[in-house]
């Protein structure tokens, strides 16, 4: 250590982990322990924030990608005096309604910049808030007023770079040449099992120079000058991301366990936690005590973080008053554009009567919007000619064109939705990102923090069920629209038509805590009669019985709702009045009043049918006991998918004939 305050600077960090994860008898005290002076050293000397204000726009970010340490990053938000992050606060760790939950959360606990825990995602969405920033930049910035310029800081270890997700977004980054990225690997050799030799002896520092980082490594992790002259050099690189490999011994400090697998995922014990403290000379005897000199310490750096903010706003306050437009667009950037003049639009709702697939009109609609949400930015993996998300007439990111808003993000599902995420996590971009309905199983972990962080990405599912036709059944989704529905706080929306998928896009884009999907179809459907906004409500009455009671109702979504049409029809020459309800979204359906819902689906019409191309699972919510439900009860097939829709029974007669045999 440099001196003694930053000895016992670090140690803090140290004994506040250990004491805060045997308190609640449940934690992970290995990385905090071993981690702790890089995260010091960083956090102190080199990263530009300020606690005062958390939301500063141009801080540098950090995220803890081994969300499992997360003691590591609340002591050092306590010690900084973030938000009102008390010892206290410290010592309800892990427990039910506290602000230091067993993960780092998102929105929960100030200064949190992500939600992480499953690993290799915080290193894909440190890369996503790196893309924003470098996009932000070349939007905004003007000669002698660098607005937007800081780093994105991510600490991940061994169980990090193991994951897929890792290369997937590290292989994007070097290609982007995203030089403001910075990675701290935490290399330890230890993992739950054990020594990593048992599963990965690969040499991480050639894969990440092949992937186009700069690479540094730092021999001995408690070096803070040594860790701070890695962070130098790898800030004096603007052309490479870098990564500063420094080597470190999981649980330091703690005798009976440092080097070992056991100082990873449990609490040291009560012996261990007062040999922790006596082998780092602690000085302090009571739980939680932390020497008045650290906290004063921590608040001189503090306060360095706030002057550095006060420069800022000068520069803000000449920027505005010399490119007054832009500060405008700034804000507009930040807090979002109002669609309603869009969104009230005759064209907007025009959907003709040319028989199109939901993915092209998805991406006719997208592109209404993009000329009035000029923040609007995202991409396909691969697949944006066939998703339809290509934004026209505007340009690539690329490493050439931070300004490009058309995002290529390669055959890299999961790095993607990772990457999105820390896009809308950074500020001032509003993302959205499109893949095959059938790999959206890539995209569904990090779609999952979508959701818990109640960020409204916009997820552009295509090819959406037996549909695809001759690619078969490994590119024909059948369980992936019940697992979507299932998760909490993500809506999902398959639309039947141009007004349908109008009213999705609509929906997606003014949502402002929870994810969208919107599931399209590859093949052509014809524009119905009777839809449009009514979607909004997620269910709806497309085409009524001339019955003030129904004889029947039937209920679809997306490609089938046209046979529900043709079969009511056909229904109605056999003397039964039907009702055909369209239900693109369940989810928007369910949050609608118990009166609607009755108006819609009245409880005293039993006799039900629901027709979707894909699995049955929660259908039965809405057909009961007595009703009936045309579904996928198995995987697809390769054929052309007008034959795949008579072969599997997705047809008008088929429907028609199901009501009658009730």
């Amino acid at each position: 250590m440099s001196n003694n305050i930053d000895k016992l600077s670090v140690n803090a960090i140290r004994v506040l982990s250990a004491e805060a994860i045997q308190k609640a008898n449940s934690g992970h005290p290995g990385l905090p322990l071993g981690a702790a002076p890089m995260a010091y050293e960083l956090w102190t000397k080199h990263m530009n924030h300020n606690p005062k204000d958390p939301e500063w726009k141009n801080r540098d970010r950090f995220i803890l990608s081994g969300g499992h340490g997360s003691m590591l990053l609340y002591s050092l938000l306590h010690l900084f005096g973030y938000g009102d992050l008390s010892a206290k606060d410290l010592s309800e760790f892990r427990q039910f309604g506290s602000k230091t939950p067993g993960h780092p959360e998102y929105g929960h606990t100030i200064g949190v910049e992500a939600t992480t825990g499953p690993l290799g995602q915080g290193m894909a969405m440190a890369v996503g808030m790196a893309i924003a920033e470098r996009h932000l930049a070349a939007v905004f910035n003007k000669e002698n007023y660098d607005i937007v310029d800081h780093y994105t800081y991510v600490l991940g270890g061994d169980g990090c770079m193991m994951e897929g997700i890792s290369s997937e977004c590290f292989s994007l980054a070097g290609t982007l040449g995203l030089g403001k990225l910075i990675v701290l690997y935490d290399s330890n050799k230890i993992s739950i099992e054990g020594s990593t030799d048992l599963a990965f002896t690969e040499d991480v520092v050639t894969r990440f120079k092949a992937f186009g980082f700069q690479t540094l490594e730092v021999e001995d992790g408690n070096d803070l000058e040594a860790i701070g002259r890695a962070i130098e050099e790898a800030k004096a690189d603007s052309e490479h991301p870098t990564l500063i490999k420094i080597n470190t011994l999981i649980g330091f400090g703690c005798p009976a366990k440092q080097g070992t697998a056991d100082a990873h995922g449990a609490p040291l014990g009560e012996d261990n936690v007062k040999a922790l403290r006596e082998n780092l000379e602690w000085p302090c005897e009571g739980a939680f005590d932390v020497p008045e000199s650290v906290y004063e310490n921590y608040k001189s750096y503090a306060d360095k973080g706030a002057k550095a903010e006060e420069e800022w706003n000068k520069l803000f306050e000449a920027y505005k008053n010399e490119y007054p437009e832009l500060a405008s667009q700034w804000d507009s950037y930040f807090e979002g554009y109002d669609l309603s003049e869009l969104f009230n639009s005759d064209e907007y709702w025009n959907k003709g009567d040319k028989a199109m697939a939901t993915r092209a009109t998805s991406g006719d609609v997208l592109n209404m919007i993009k000329d009035y949400a000029p923040n609007l930015m995202g991409g396909s993996a691969d697949l944006a000619p066939s998703n339809k998300t290509n934004l026209k007439g505007i340009s690539d990111f690329s490493k050439d064109n931070y300004g490009g808003r058309n995002m290529h993000f390669g055959v890299r599902e999961q790095a993607m939705t990772s990457i999105v995420n820390g896009m809308y996590l950074h500020g001032g971009i509003r993302p959205y990102e499109g893949t095959f309905f059938v790999f959206s199983d890539y995209t569904k972990p990090m779609a999952r923090l979508s959701a818990l962080m109640k960020l409204p990405i916009i997820y552009v599912f295509t090819h959406d069920s037996i549909g695809v036709g001759e690619d078969g059944p490994t590119h024909e989704p059948i369980e992936q629209l019940a697992a979507f529905r299932s998760m909490p706080n993500f809506t999902v929306y398959r639309p039947c038509d141009r007004a349908e998928t109008a009213a999705a896009w609509m929906y997606a884009y003014e949502s402002k805590e929870t994810p969208t999907g919107l599931v399209l179809t590859r093949q052509n459907l014809p524009q119905l009669p009777g839809t449009g906004k009514g979607a909004l409500k997620g269910g709806y009455i497309i085409d009524d019985s001339s019955k003030e009671v129904p004889d029947a109702i039937i209920i679809a979504s997306g490609s089938e709702v046209h046979l529900a049409v043709e079969a009511k029809a056909k229904l109605l020459a056999d003397g039964i009045d039907a009702r055909v309800v369209s239900m693109p979204s369940m989810d928007v359906f369910e949050a609608q009043s118990d009166e609607y819902k009755e108006s819609v689906l009245p409880k005293s019409v039993r006799k039900r049918v629901a027709v979707e191309a894909l699995s049955d699972f929660g259908w039965y919510r809405y057909v009961g006991l007595d009703g009936k439900v045309i579904s996928m009860h198995g995987f697809g097939a390769s054929a052309p998918y007008s034959f795949l829709f008579d072969h599997f029974g997705f047809t008008s007669d088929a429907v028609a004939e199901a009501v009658k045999s009730l």
